[in-house]
Parts: C-alpha cells; sequence; structure tokens
C-alpha cells in the first residue's frame, strides 16, 4: 500500500519546506518523491510550489523531476497546461526521454485529444533522441480504435510495422475490438490469420473481445464456438467470458441457453458474480418468467453472491411488467434494508410499474424523493408519469407537471406535448388541448400527424366538425400528411352527426388516396346503409363501397 500522506507528512517533520542544509541533508532525489507524493493526491499545485524551490536552492531537475510534474497534471486530467509546460522546459533544453513522451501520449488519449498525441509522436519520430515503442504505438492505436477511426487505427499500426516495431497481442486486441464493433468480419480474419503467421497466440483478452461482440451482434452460437475454442487451446475462460454468453443469450430470450452457460462455468471451476446473476434474472424478467427470476435470486444468496442496486431493478423490472406491484414495491424497501442507493433506473421502474397499474398519483410522491437525493428526472420518466396522469384522467395533475417541466429548463418534445393534448381531449376539454396546441410553435416544437390526429378526434368527440375539417386542411399546408387515422376519425364524426352525405364524399376520397377504413368505422358505416332515409344515390355509393369490402 502506498501511504502518500503519511511521506508527505513526514516530509514536512523533516522541515523540507524551511529546508536547512545544517541540520537534514536533501537531495533532488528528495524532491521528487514529494513531488510524487503530492502529484498522487492530487495537489500538482504544491509540487510545482516544490519545483520553485529546487530551482531557488540551486539544484538541478533531472528527468524524473519533469516526467512526474507532467504525470501529476495529466492525473488530474490538466492536459493542456501539460503539453504547454512540455513545450516550454523543451525550449528550455530538456531532452524528452519515452517516458515523458509515453506519459503525456497516455494522457492526450484518455482524454480523447488523439490528434494531439499523433502530432508528439511525429515529433518523437523527427527528433530521434528516442524512438516511439511498442506501448506508445499501442496507446495511440487503442485510442483511434475507441473512437471509431479504423483506417486511421490502420495506418499507425502499419507504420508500426514499418519502423520495424513488431505488434503484440495488446495490438491486436486493439484492432481486434474495433473491427468487431464495426462489423468487418473481413477484417477479423485477416487479423486473426495474420496473428498466427507472427505466431502471436490469442489470449483471454482477445477472445473475450470475441465473445462480448459477438453476443452484442445477436451471434451466441459463434460466440459459443470461441468459447469452445478458447478451452482447446488452453485459455481458460474467466467470469468476463461466460458473463458476456450469458447476457447475449438473455438478450436474445434465450434463457435456456444462458441457464446451461451458467452451469458449464460452475461445472468449470469458474464462480459466478453479481453481474452473472443480474443478467440471468433480467433475461427472465424480459420474458415474463419473473418467479424464474426470483428463484435464480434465491440461487445468488445461496451462494453467497450479494445482490447490488442492478439486481433489484431487474427484479423490480420484472414485477412491475407483470403488474405485480406489492412485490416491486418490496423490493424498492429491500434497497434500503441492504444499505445500497437506488439509482435512476430504480426510480424510473417503479413509477412505470405505477402508472402501469392506474397508480400515478402514487408514482408522483417519488419525484421528490428523487430530487432530494439529487436524481435528475429525464425524458423517460416525465413521459411516463404524463402518459400516467393523463390515461387516469389526472389531467390538472400532468398540467401542473408538464409546467414544473418547463420552469425547471429541461428539454420536452413533442411526443410530450402530444400525450398533454389527447388526454385534455379524452377529458372534455378540449379548448384546453386547442390552447396547448397552438402554443406549440411559441415553445420551438412543430404539430406532427399525431398532434393534429389527436386535436381532431378531441373536435369529431365534442361534435365541433367544421373546426376539424379546417384543422385537416392544415395539416398538409404545415409540412405533414393526412393518414388513415386522420380520415376514419372525421369519417366516425360525420357519421355519427349524421352528415351522411359528407361521409359519403368523405370516403370516396379515401379509397381514391388507398387509405384503409378500420372495423369500427365500418360498422357505422353498414349501420348507415340500414337508414331507410339516406338518399338513394348515397346508398348506391355505400353499396358499392361496402360490396368491395
Amino acid at each position: 500500500m502506498k501511504h502518500y500522506s503519511a511521506a508527505i507528512s513526514l516530509i514536512r517533520r523533516l522541515d523540507l519546506l524551511g529546508f536547512n542544509r545544517d541540520v537534514v541533508k536533501f537531495d533532488i532525489c528528495t524532491f521528487n518523491i514529494a513531488i510524487n507524493c503530492y502529484c498522487n493526491v492530487k495537489r500538482v499545485d504544491f509540487s510545482f510550489s516544490l519545483l520553485g524551490k529546487i530551482m531557488k536552492l540551486g539544484y538541478e531537475p533531472d528527468p524524473l523531476t519533469f516526467n512526474t510534474l507532467i504525470r501529476g497534471l495529466c492525473i488530474d486530467g490538466k492536459l493542456t497546461p501539460a503539453v504547454r509546460f512540455f513545450g516550454e522546459i523543451v525550449k528550455k533544453g530538456f531532452q524528452p526521454n519515452l517516458i515523458t513522451y509515453g506519459t503525456l501520449i497516455n494522457g492526450l488519449c484518455k482524454t480523447g485529444d488523439t490528434r494531439t498525441a499523433i502530432l508528439l509522436l511525429k515529433d518523437m519520430e523527427q527528433v530521434g533522441s528516442c524512438q516511439p515503442d511498442i506501448v506508445v504505438y499501442n496507446t495511440i492505436v487503442d485510442s483511434l480504435c475507441k473512437e471509431k477511426k479504423v483506417n486511421e487505427a490502420f495506418k499507425t499500426f502499419s507504420d508500426m510495422i514499418e519502423k520495424g516495431i513488431t505488434p503484440d497481442v495488446v495490438t491486436y486486441n486493439c484492432m481486434i475490438h474495433c473491427v468487431c464493433n464495426l462489423g468487418q468480419w473481413k477484417e477479423l480474419k485477416r487479423l486473426l490469420s495474420e496473428m498466427a503467421g507472427r505466431n502471436i497466440s490469442p489470449n483471454a483478452r482477445t477472445f473475450n473481445v470475441l465473445v462480448h461482440v459477438l453476443c452484442k451482434q445477436g451471434m451466441v452460437t459463434e460466440a459459443e464456438e470461441v468459447l469452445e475454442l478458447m478451452i482447446r487451446r488452453g485459455a481458460e475462460p474467466d467470469v468476463i467470458t461466460y458473463n458476456a454468453l450469458i447476457n447475449g443469450y438473455c438478450l436474445l430470450g434465450k434463457v435456456d441457453g444462458a441457464r446451461r452457460v451458467l452451469e458449464l462455468m460452475i461445472q468449470r471451476g469458474v464462480e459466478p458474480d453479481v453481474v452473472t446473476f443480474s443478467a440471468l434474472m433480467n433475461g427472465n424478467c424480459l420474458q415474463g418468467k419473473v418467479d424464474e427470476a426470483r428463484r435464480v435470486f434465491e440461487l445468488m444468496i445461496q451462494r453467497g453472491v450479494e445482490p447490488n442496486v442492478v439486481t433489484y431493478n431487474a427484479l423490480m423490472n420484472g414485477y412491475c411488467k407483470s403488474k405485480r406491484i406489492r412485490e416491486a414495491l418490496s423490493c424498492f424497501r429491500d434497497i434500503y434494508q441492504k444499505g445500497l442507493i437506488p439509482d435512476k433506473i430504480t426510480y424510473n421502474t417503479l413509477m412505470g410499474g405505477l402508472c402501469h397499474v392506474g397508480r400515478p398519483l402514487d408514482a408522483l410522491v417519488f419525484v421528490d424523493e428523487m430530487k432530494a437525493r439529487g436524481l435528475a428526472l429525464d425524458a423517460v420518466a416525465y413521459s411516463t408519469l404524463v402518459h400516467g396522469l393523463c390515461k387516469s384522467q389526472h389531467v390538472d395533475e400532468a398540467l401542473a407537471l408538464m409546467k414544473m417541466i418547463e420552469f425547471s429548463g429541461l428539454h420536452t418534445n413533442i411526443v410530450l406535448y402530444n400525450t398533454l393534448i389527447d388526454g385534455l381531449c379524452k377529458a372534455g376539454r378540449v379548448d384546453s388541448a386547442n390552447e396547448l396546441f397552438l402554443s406549440l410553435s411559441a415553445k420551438g416544437l412543430h404539430p406532427n400527424i399525431y398532434s393534429y390526429n389527436a386535436m381532431i378526434h378531441g373536435f369529431c368527440k365534442e361534435g365541433r366538425l367544421k373546426e376539424a375539417t379546417e384543422l385537416s386542411k392544415k395539416i398538409e399546408e404545415n409540412g405533414c400528411a393526412p393518414n388513415s387515422y386522420t380520415y376514419n376519425i372525421i369519417l366516425q364524426g360525420f357519421l355519427q352527426n349524421n352528415e351522411a352525405a359528407k361521409a359519403i364524399e368523405l370516403l370516396q376520397v379515401m379509397v381514391d388516396g388507398g387509405f384503409s377504413v378500420i372495423a369500427c368505422t365500418k360498422n357505422l358505416l353498414v349501420n348507415l346503409l340500414s337508414d331507410d332515409g339516406l338518399d338513394y344515390s348515397l346508398k348506391k355509393v355505400l353499396q358499392k363501397f361496402l360490396g368491395n369490402t
């Protein structure tokens, strides 16, 4: 264990900062140790104060001094000052070594500034005082791969080989991960063949990458073949390998396959962890097998594996989807009893479950609890709550929530407003819905076909057919296109308000436009046909339509 704070305390006790040469003799090594300690406790400012002290006392900083300071800046995430400091000391005659360049390149790559890292690599090659090694190249190749810049990664890879540096298993692992993520299977085969040609044996990391990416692509059969090959080659799969395969089967709904892999890993002496059991529970819950998920949970406890919040989230999700909200709430209480901290997914799942069983007001209680815990509600949570409130006809609460969303400056979208407009219309508050509809452009939102359909439906329900028809004419003017549902709701409005002539006229437009008539609309048309008061010419048109459907 590295006790940096204790070392700093000891140095202070030796009165380093109030340096007295007659009492204790310190040299540059002592200063370097102190600088390193301060850097590791993220007090690089104190490290630079010591650099000033070194200069003042007439000592000469050595490469270790500068390398440690650069590393300290990198640890602290201060890459711009690190690059600037590097430039300053080089101008003053400092000759950077491989560690100097490697430290700075690693820091730049970790913060995503691969461009500057590549410039430093070129500087290394041109200056010639020290040449990049395999570690430097691997750092840059890995960073380019993570940024999915596969062409640049291959170019750097080729440059490295041209300069006589042989790639190792780490290099190939980076490249393999990259091409797999991009689905470039031909490149994968070429890289694996090239590895074999160079007598570079894949390690556990290589196989884990292959299994993980193949599972991500839904290719679990191929992933299991890789697992078998791994075992044949003597590279024993670890818990990461098995977890990737179990998760892959679960995401495809093949829970039996996942269970078989669990049994295999136990047989081979690999202990399943919390990730293993959580993945298997989640897979069962996604298939609606929440009782089986509970059995997996019990097995997990029996094997001495402590559940985490992800485990409980999976189980809660299963209970909520099955409308077993009492058991979901029991899981929520267990989270607290276990000393765990619920996260955003926990609350979103529970609020969604409560809305799903028609208890949106109970779900609202958790909004304040989330805020108290410093968890911000996202668009998913707000959409769920607004939809749940509107569906249960708690429209005033939905409006209040929407005002809170707007006041908080959170991002809103047209889907959220469509839900509210539809809820207001279904609650018979069409004028309020229309007012909200007309305010959309001022909010920077453009109504879509769902917005129009909600309003048209609201107008038709209240017999305000003129307003419904006028609004339908504006759909195309505003860059939207009416759909089958648009025509059906207006047609139903005409039929329910004894506007037979307009209904038949609209029906003809629908037929000519290739729009279908839904079942409930057709029933209304059949009822109209039996009306003795219907005009003969209209009846003939209607008979022809119904005879052709």
